[in-house]
C-alpha cells in the first residue's frame, strides 16, 4: 500500500475517547485502559511530529527506549584515543595493571548474601553439643571457640500483602434463660480490624511501588482475603491526617538545605482535565508584561533538599511549577540559613524561585544531551564536547571517593576541570564567531544552549558544593512516573496531595537507608507523641526517639 493510498482523518482524541468510553462495558478494565493509553500515546506522537523541533532521534528514543548516554555506545562502541586512554586510567585507579591482574568484581553484582535481608526474621541456633570452651571433640587436645561468622542458611517463603487472622470464639446458650456465653478474645487481639502492619502496607505499595488499587484487590481477592479499593483509600486516607505534621516539618527542614534541586514531570489529575476541569485557572504572570494567560497543564514537581549530608525528598502536583513549589518551601527558610544554591535545568521560567535569590546551577547532563542527540550527524564536534565532560565528571569521581569537603572539592575541580572548561569555552566562541556551524542545526541550537547557560553551568568551579547536574532530582521524580505508568492519573487534587505525602516519606526513607513499612508503622502507634513533636519523628531520627521513650520509664 502505497502513503497515497492510506486514508486521511482528522484525529480528535477527545472524541475518540469518548467512543473508547461507549465501548469500555464490553472492553473490560484492562483492555479500555490499554487502548487508551494507546490513544494518547499516539495524540503524544502527534503532536511531537507537528513540532518542528522534534528529531528523527528524538522519536526513535520514544518509541524503541533511549540508551545510555555513555561515549561508547553514543558513537555505536567506536572509541577514540582518549576513550581508550580513560579506560586505562580507570583501570589503574581501580588497582588493575596491563599485566592481566584480575579486576576487582564491580559492586552489586553475583548473589545476596545473609547480611542483605535486613528485614528477615533471625533465628540463633547453638550447637546441639558444643559450646564456646569445650574440648575438642576430634582430636581432644584443643579447644573450640565461637567464630565471629556463623554459618547461614536462607530460605524464602510467599505471603500476601496483606494478611488476615480469623478468631472463631465459642458460643454457648443456656436452653432454659437463652442467656448467650462467648468466649473471651485471647489477649493482644486489638480493636482495629486493620492494624498498623497494614496500613503502612497499603501506601507503600500504592506509592512506593505503583501498585494500584484494584490490582492489589484482584490480587487479595484471589487468595481469600477482600480487600476492596475503596477500604484502601479509606485506610491511606486515615493515616494521611494522622502523619500530616510530619510532612510539614519535613518541608520545613527541607528549606533550610545547602543546595536544594527541583524539576518537574507531567502528571494527570481528571478532576482538573477535559470537560471536569475547573473554571478557575492559576494566572501565570510575565515580569515584562501585564499578560497573563491560563495554565491548564498538570504536573509533579520534585525538590530534593540536601542537608546535613542527608536528602530530604519532597513531591508536589498540581498546576504550579517547580519554581513555584520550590518558592512555597523557601517561605519557611529561616534568615541565617543564607542564600541556597538551586540546581535545575535551562527552563528557567518554570524553575527559578522568582520571590527568592538563590545561587543558580545548571545541569551539565542537560547541556551534554544536546551533543549526543545529534552526535551521528556532527561525529568530531560532539565527540570533543563529550570527551571533554567526562574528563571533568572524571574528576568528580575522584572528589567523591576521596571524600573531599565542599571547599577541598572546588578547588580540585579549579586546578583539573577548570582548564577543560576554558578550552570548551573558547571552541564553543570558535564554533559560533568563526561561523563553523549553522546556528539553526542540531548542534548549533546545542552550542548556543550550553553558551547562554555557561555561567550557571560552571558554577561547581567557583561555589563549594555546586552540584554538576540535576541526576539526584530526575532520580526521585522516577518515583512519580512509575506511578504515572502504574495508574494513569490521579481523580482529584486532595488525592494527589495525599500521593505527595506518601510518596515524600517513603522515598525519603529510602534515601535516609531507614525501613518505609516500620517508619509508617511507628507513625501510626505514636500519634500523640507525633502530632506534639513532629521534629522527633523525621526517617533519620524516630529510632532514637523510640528508643528514649522506652527507657525514660526506667529512668523515673
Amino acid at each position: 500500500m502505497k502513503a497515497a493510498d492510506i486514508p486521511r482523518i482528522d484525529l480528535d482524541v477527545n472524541e475518540l475517547l469518548t467512543c473508547l468510553d461507549l465501548a469500555r462495558p464490553v472492553l473490560g478494565e484492562d483492555r479500555y485502559g490499554k487502548l487508551k493509553a494507546a490513544l494518547e500515546m499516539l495524540h503524544y506522537l502527534t503532536d511531537l511530529i507537528g513540532n518542528k523541533k522534534t528529531t528523527i532521534h528524538r522519536l526513535q528514543q520514544i518509541i524503541f527506549g533511549a540508551r545510555t548516554e555513555k561515549i561508547q555506545n553514543v558513537f555505536d562502541n567506536q572509541p577514540g584515543e582518549a576513550d581508550a586512554s580513560s579506560q586505562t586510567h580507570a583501570a589503574q585507579e581501580k588497582g588493575c595493571t596491563e599485566k592481566g591482574k584480575a579486576k576487582e568484581k564491580p559492586k552489586g553484582h553475583g548473589r545476596n548474601g545473609a547480611r542483605d535481608y535486613t528485614g528477615a526474621q533471625r533465628i540463633k541456633i547453638s550447637h546441639e553439643s558444643l559450646k564456646s570452651g569445650d574440648p575438642c571433640p576430634l582430636c581432644g587436645k584443643g579447644k573450640v571457640y565461637a567464630q565471629k561468622t556463623p554459618a547461614y542458611i536462607v530460605r524464602l517463603f510467599g505471603r500476601t500483602p496483606i494478611g488476615a487472622t480469623v478468631h472463631e470464639m465459642e458460643r454457648l446458650r443456656c436452653n432454659l434463660c437463652l442467656e448467650v456465653f462467648t468466649a473471651a478474645p485471647p489477649e493482644g487481639v486489638g480493636t482495629k480490624k486493620y492494624d498498623e502492619t497494614a496500613g503502612a502496607m497499603i501506601p507503600i505499595l500504592r506509592y512506593g511501588s505503583g501498585f494500584p488499587f484494584h490490582r492489589l484487590q484482584r490480587l487479595q481477592a484471589s487468595v481469600g482475603i477482600p480487600l476492596p479499593a475503596s477500604t484502601q483509600w479509606g485506610i491511606v486516607l486515615e493515616i494521611f491526617k494522622i502523619i500530616h505534621p510530619v510532612f510539614k516539618e519535613l518541608m520545613r527542614q527541607a528549606a533550610q538545605g545547602k543546595v536544594l534541586y527541583n524539576d518537574d514531570t507531567t502528571m494527570r489529575i481528571l478532576a482538573l482535565m477535559g470537560k471536569r476541569a475547573e473554571q478557575k485557572r492559576i494566572p501565570e504572570s510575565d515580569d515584562s508584561s501585564a499578560r497573563k494567560s491560563d495554565r491548564t497543564g498538570v504536573f509533579t514537581s520534585g525538590i530534593v533538599s540536601t542537608r546535613e549530608g542527608r536528602e530530604i525528598v519532597l513531591f508536589f502536583t498540581g498546576r504550579k511549577y517547580a519554581g513555584e513549589n520550590l518558592a512555597d518551601v523557601l517561605k519557611q527558610r529561616e534568615s541565617e540559613a543564607g542564600t541556597p544554591i538551586q540546581m535545575c535545568d535551562g527552563l528557567l521560567s518554570r524553575n527559578v524561585p522568582r520571590e527568592f535569590e538563590v545561587i543558580l546551577s545548571n545541569c551539565t547532563a542537560h547541556a551534554r544531551r544536546g551533543f549526543v542527540e545529534v552526535a551521528s550527524r556532527f561525529p568530531d564536534e560532539c565527540r570533543h564536547v563529550l570527551e571533554t565532560l567526562r574528563d571533568v565528571y572524571m574528576n568528580e569521581a575522584v572528589t567523591k571517593k576521596q571524600g573531599m569537603s565542599a571547599e577541598e572539592r572546588m578547588a580540585f575541580h579549579k586546578a583539573h576541570s577548570g582548564p577543560l572548561m576554558e578550552a570548551l569555552e573558547k571552541w564553543l566562541d570558535e564554533q559560533i564567531n568563526e561561523k563553523k556551524v549553522e546556528p539553526n542545526s542540531g548542534l548549533g541550537q546545542a552550542i548556543f544552549y550550553m553558551k547562554n547557560h555557561w555561567t550557571e553551568l560552571v558554577q561547581f568551579l567557583h561555589v563549594p558544593g555546586a552540584p554538576l547536574d540535576n541526576t539526584i532530582c530526575e532520580r526521585a521524580l522516577k518515583k512519580a512516573i512509575l506511578h504515572r505508568k502504574g495508574s494513569l492519573f490521579y481523580k482529584t487534587q486532595n488525592g494527589a496531595q495525599v500521593g505527595d505525602l506518601f510518596m515524600s516519606l517513603i522515598y525519603t526513607c529510602e534515601r535516609c537507608r531507614a525501613d518505609p513499612f516500620d517508619y509508617l508503622v511507628e507513625l501510626q502507634k505514636h500519634a500523640a507523641e507525633l502530632a506534639e513533636n513532629p521534629e522527633a519523628w523525621m526517617p533519620w531520627n524516630y529510632r532514637e526517639t523510640i528508643e528514649r521513650g522506652r527507657a525514660s520509664p526506667c529512668s523515673n
